[in-house]
């Protein structure tokens, strides 16, 4: 949907691992995406039809993915209709959309063309963050690596 949709992102995280051939499974898709206007309107009204709830909030409680929501906050834990969705303004390592965009890859998925963030900077924004089971992956990257550069 967001491809179709024209939204400018990036895939990072535990699906961008898994792309690059890590073993580790992940439930949830992260995404870095662009803060222009435009980018922002596009994700709002193709994220609308799979029902954005902020993911661990009380059931009830008020909240609307619009526009003016997605401009005032940066990063944003959602569960959709298609499954957990993180939303990311930037990334250990002061990966924004824009610097990623120059640090990505196009893969194929699903008969879609995505961006998806190099292997060297995926290796790099796990050693910013610094979270333990950022560095578990990080020997894992690191042997992948090794091994596509021959």
């Amino acid at each position: 949907m967001l491809v179709d949709a024209k939204v400018e992102f990036v895939i990072v995280g535990g699906v961008a691992a898994t792309l690059h051939g890590s073993a580790r499974l992940t439930s949830d898709l992260d995404i870095v995406y662009g803060r222009a206007n435009e980018n922002i309107r596009r994700m709002v009204t193709a994220l609308a039809p799979l029902h954005p709830y902020l993911r661990g909030a009380p059931a009830g409680l008020p909240f609307h993915l619009d526009a003016e929501t997605l401009r005032a906050g940066l990063n944003f834990t959602l569960t959709t209709d298609a499954g957990p969705l993180d939303l990311i303004g930037e990334i250990a390592g002061g990966f924004n959309f824009e610097v990623l965009r120059k640090r990505s890859t196009v893969v194929e998925l699903f008969g879609k063309r995505c961006r998806v963030i190099s292997l060297d900077a995926l290796i790099e924004s796990k050693m910013a963050a610094g979270r333990p089971k950022d560095l578990e992956v990080i020997a894992e990257l690191e042997a992948i690596r090794d091994e596509q550069s021959g």
